[in-house]
């Protein structure tokens, strides 16, 4: 069994040597090399921003959904949207353990996990979708995985069921990293607040501000007004269009007693969003683009040409401690718990 390179360059097609998430092709051969741990997948959970272009392309037929998902597979190896990029997440359980990998990692063969790297670069093979679920962006297939020898995963928690733990696990690096940029007594926008990703991080938002700190929470409509209230959170709820920045900096600075926020974290899974999320900000603040829709190229532009010095973060979807700290949060909140329990087991 031969070793390959731990960040599966060995594992790229087109081009050749690099790095699997750019590559444009990867192998998925599932004979493992010593280094790879094999997964038997249960389902995908597709990034939203990808999940959504698809089911748009495909008119909303399940059928086309499910033929598209195996196209992209087939032709690249892994499941990354050509059209946004990203890809998601896996849930499954560990059939084979390279030997290399002995003593170096705590799984065994009949852990379940969750993968913590992005389907845009994992090896995937896919030999049936059984069903989609579009409310929750997941696909339930029986297929198989290859997990590099740096590539994140998390043992699936005893104390709660694995699609719940699957949900918070799929975002968890958005609230995790709202942990760390937001501190007390600051004033913080969050797009896209009644989400999956958002409930998380309104949740997180509002912990660290503290008592004297704002959080302001954009959705969409009434609907997604009430399921945020249902989590009793010490914020504000506002209801408009990500879409539209003056609108959404004009409510910001109503709620916000005219001033602009220190923090602003985008969410939203549609495209042109990124001066909604700028321009509310104060200088020297901190704009996260948690959306895999963002365009970097329009938000580096869009900052400059409004004159915002602002420190504009990438949405990583890791940091040190993610998975605890999200999973964590369903424990620490049995209303939010619940409300992730009707949406996505």
């Amino acid at each position: 069994m031969n070793k390959g390179c731990k960040y599966g360059t060995h594992r790229s097609i087109e081009p050749k040597g690099v790095l699997p998430q750019p590559a444009t092709k990867i192998s998925n051969d599932m004979n493992i090399f010593d280094n790879e741990i094999l997964i038997d997948v249960q389902a995908l959970n597709i990034d939203s921003a990808s999940f959504t272009q698809i089911e748009e392309e495909a008119g909303h037929d399940i059928e086309k959904i499910k033929a598209k998902i195996i196209e992209i597979v087939t032709l690249s190896g892994k499941m990354q949207n050509p059209v946004t990029g990203s890809g998601g997440m896996l849930i499954g359980t560990v059939e084979k353990i390279g030997g290399a990998l002995k003593g170096k990692t705590d799984l065994k063969v009949g852990d379940k996990i969750s993968t913590l790297v992005s389907l845009s670069l994992t090896p995937l093979k896919i030999d049936e979708i059984i069903d989609i679920k579009p409310d929750i962006d997941r696909v339930v297939i029986k297929g198989k995985a290859i997990l590099f020898e740096s590539g994140l995963y998390a043992k699936l928690p005893k104390d709660m069921d694995e699609n719940l733990a699957l949900a918070a696990l799929d975002v968890a690096g958005a609230p995790a990293q709202v942990a760390k940029l937001v501190r007390p007594g600051q004033s913080v926008l969050l797009l896209g607040a009644a989400g999956k990703s958002g409930m998380l991080c309104s949740y997180e938002a509002v912990k660290r501000v503290g008592p004297t700190g704002n959080v302001i929470g954009l959705v969409r409509n009434e609907e997604e007004a009430a399921r945020l209230a249902r989590l009793g959170l010490k914020m504000q709820i506002v209801i408009g269009d990500a879409r539209n920045a003056l609108d959404v900096m004009n409510t910001t600075l109503a709620h916000n007693n005219g001033c602009e926020v220190d923090v602003a974290i985008n969410m939203v899974n549609v495209p042109n969003t990124e001066m909604s999320t700028i321009l509310p900000v104060k200088d020297d603040g901190i704009v996260y683009f948690f959306s895999m829709a963002t365009s970097f190229t329009k938000a580096a532009l869009g900052a400059e040409g409004v004159g915002k010095d602002v420190t504009m973060i990438v949405g990583n979807g890791y940091t040190k401690g993610h998975a605890e700290i999200t999973l964590e949060e369903l424990r620490e909140n049995e209303t939010l718990r619940s409300v992730f329990e009707e949406l996505y087991v």
